[in-house]
């Protein structure tokens, strides 16, 4: 009986091994955010044909710069609890294995965009994937307190893959997109350095709670929710979306600058992670809410 099964579950296994190295958490809210560009970009309803290919063809690439970020950083997720648990720390698969993988999907992801979608996205995809998986984690990472800040141009960059997808070319509109996660990233990413404070200084990574100590943190913190907050309305404000957005978005940002308020009145590390945790529910409620905000003024 046992033998029977056995090969679903080595399937399993290795569908669990992949979507790992593809980190399909921070993978998945990327697409959305990229669906989100389509349909703001789009005065029409958009083929479901479109929508599927492009999201895969994102989707497959995003998962090439993954696993090449695991592979880049194996060495450094052997020294920290965050991430001594993946798959190449653990042995479950060999860094050949990865890059095999990785360059699968980046060609698989190339040709989709190429034929399903355009160039243009093709090359920004491309472009997003060289300055993550390289750029940023052999360089920035390594060199300087600010790495999170100017490498999160690279993951900002989905909504602006899904607004090209349809218009072809960039935007203002595509690019407000794209600040807005730009200046969603330091608070986020920030936020989880403090609780893994240890981890980071064990791996002697600049991280800014590293260099420039935690309560500085908090503080940046702090200030890059003011600046996310104002920045967030811009869509309500040049007719990007509606009074529903902008209800949803002013109650957000509410709740994101108490949790940064209490992030530095206490000095425990489940404050760090409460905020983070916020924040990936803040990114993903907010892009949700212009879609539907999108949907309720195309009815009207």
């Amino acid at each position: 009986m046992l033998k029977k099964f056995f090969p679903l579950a080595r399937l399993v296994k290795w569908a669990r091994i992949y979507l790992e190295l593809g980190k399909w958490r921070v993978t998945s809210l990327m697409l959305i955010t990229a669906w989100v560009g389509m349909e703001l970009a789009s005065t029409t309803s958009i083929a479901l044909k479109k929508i599927f290919f492009t999201l895969l063809g994102i989707g497959l690439i995003a998962c090439a710069a993954g696993s090449i970020n695991h592979l880049l950083d194996r060495q450094l997720d052997c020294l920290m609890a965050r991430t001594e648990r993946r798959p190449l720390p653990q042995g479950k698969i060999s860094p050949w294995h990865v890059l095999c993988f990785a360059i699968a999907m980046t060609t698989l992801g190339t040709l989709i965009l190429n034929h399903f979608t355009n160039a243009l996205t093709t090359r920004l995809s491309l472009l997003s994937l060289i300055a993550y998986a390289f750029v940023y984690t052999l360089f920035l990472k390594r060199m300087t307190s600010q790495n999170i800040v100017i490498g999160g141009l690279a993951g900002a960059s989905p909504p602006l893959l899904g607004w090209t997808a349809i218009t072809q070319h960039m935007d203002p509109g595509g690019l407000l997109l794209v600040l807005i996660i730009f200046t969603w990233t330091p608070a986020h990413f920030w936020s989880l350095a403090i609780a893994r404070y240890q981890d980071y200084v064990k791996s002697k990574l600049p991280m800014l709670p590293v260099t420039h100590g935690i309560p500085f943190t908090k503080i940046q913190i702090l200030l890059y929710i003011l600046l996310l907050s104002g920045i967030t309305l811009l869509p309500f404000s040049i007719g990007m979306s509606g009074l529903f957005y902008l209800i949803v978005a002013l109650l957000l940002n509410i709740g994101f600058l108490v949790a940064a308020i209490q992030l530095i009145k206490q000095t425990k590390p489940i404050a760090a992670i409460k905020i983070f945790h916020y924040s990936n529910f803040y990114l993903l409620m907010l892009f949700v809410c212009l879609l539907m905000d999108h949907f309720l003024t195309r009815r009207i």
